[in-house]
């Protein structure tokens, strides 16, 4: 583990240029901020539709470096001079401006046109015509770091997916589960993006907690079923309700499944113990410790615990995730760094911020 978590302070000494589209946004912004402490990759321009024209400073004055950029256009023609380009994009906006960027260039879609293998899937759940699958943007799942190395188109997971492949991915290669999954996942508002919604007002937020996309119906499950039959080698049923609660970042993510025949709680850490064991973003932690989304505030990380409830015969396994960044923002430079044959943790976050 060790070498590739102190990778991050090599440095190449190549600078490549980066434009980020949706740059006004929840996920672009964090992209943005990311940017400003990597050390190969320069923020070039910023682009978005309807404030085109406008100061990056007057709608994300976080980011003090970049106050005085100018917003440009989202069109493909400004995005075709930037070696890295981020789509940080609504779902379905992605795949035509990105049909038509150079071949050469490294492009990254933050949104889900590109997730899914399965044609019939993607109708089924975001109703127009499949673009076709990218390599998928999670390098920790088994067998995707090499289809990232000098990839130059990817598709960054979604952040409810991100934290639930990596609580049960081990359980379900080690064959430790039955392939039927339950998962209830509590997030913050920043998850809905920017646009002003009645429901994310902060009297409706604040001090209230409820469910959405219940009976199985959010836009993330078919891809948490891509991405676990993937690790299990097996069809993976899973059923997900995520939560909203009065926070603006963060996932806690609960997720459970029955025990295989003859799994125990030694033989389940064991197994997380070995597949995260060289992973220098995603941390199981000690026993008897567990996952709180204040703990990777920021952080370009994954805080997992396991336990095997012995009486209901499951395992259980709890992921705190930012959404924004290893769910998003940080997952896109990750991968650009390995795109770029970059080491995979340069310029990113492995600690969280606190209180």
């Amino acid at each position: 583990m060790h070498d590739r978590v102190w990778s991050c302070i090599v440095s190449t000494g190549q600078t490549w240029t980066v434009g980020v589209t949706g740059a006004t946004g929840y996920a672009g912004g964090e992209v943005c901020r990311l940017l400003a402490a990597h050390p190969n990759l320069q923020l070039a321009g910023v682009h978005a539709n309807s404030s085109a024209g406008r100061r990056l400073g007057e709608l994300q004055p976080h980011l003090l470096p970049y106050a005085d950029m100018t917003v440009l256009p989202s069109d493909a023609a400004s995005l075709s001079g930037y070696d890295v380009v981020v789509l940080a994009l609504p779902h379905g906006e992605s795949a035509a401006i990105a049909a038509q960027l150079p071949e050469d260039t490294v492009v990254i879609d933050c949104g889900a046109d590109h997730r899914l293998n399965d044609p019939a899937a993607w109708a089924r759940w975001y109703g127009n015509e499949h673009a076709g699958s990218w390599p998928y943007g999670l390098p920790e799942l088994l067998g995707q770091r090499e289809k990232l190395a000098g990839a130059r188109r990817i598709a960054v997971p979604g952040c409810y997916p991100t934290s639930v492949t990596l609580a049960l991915a081990p359980a379900l290669v080690a064959g430790l589960v039955e392939p039927e999954v339950v998962v209830v996942a509590a997030s913050g508002t920043s998850g809905a993006g920017k646009s002003a919604k009645p429901h994310l007002l902060g009297s409706e937020v604040m001090g209230s907690v409820s469910a959405y996309g219940v009976g199985g119906v959010h836009r993330h499950t078919p891809e948490m079923i891509q991405n676990l039959s993937q690790a299990a080698g097996t069809s993976v049923g899973v059923s997900f309700t995520p939560t909203l609660v009065p926070m603006s970042r963060g996932i806690l993510a609960t997720s459970s499944a029955k025990l295989a025949p003859g799994t125990d709680a030694d033989s389940a850490r064991a197994a997380y113990e070995k597949a995260y064991a060289d992973e220098p973003f995603v941390h199981l932690l000690p026993e008897g410790q567990w996952p709180t989304t204040s703990q990777v505030l920021g952080a370009n990380t994954v805080a997992l615990q396991i336990a095997v409830d012995a009486d209901a015969g499951r395992l259980v396994v709890v992921a705190a995730v930012d959404n924004l960044t290893k769910g998003t923002g940080g997952a896109a430079l990750q991968c650009a760094n390995l795109a770029l044959g970059l080491p995979e943790t340069t310029g990113l976050p492995l600690v969280g911020v606190a209180p």
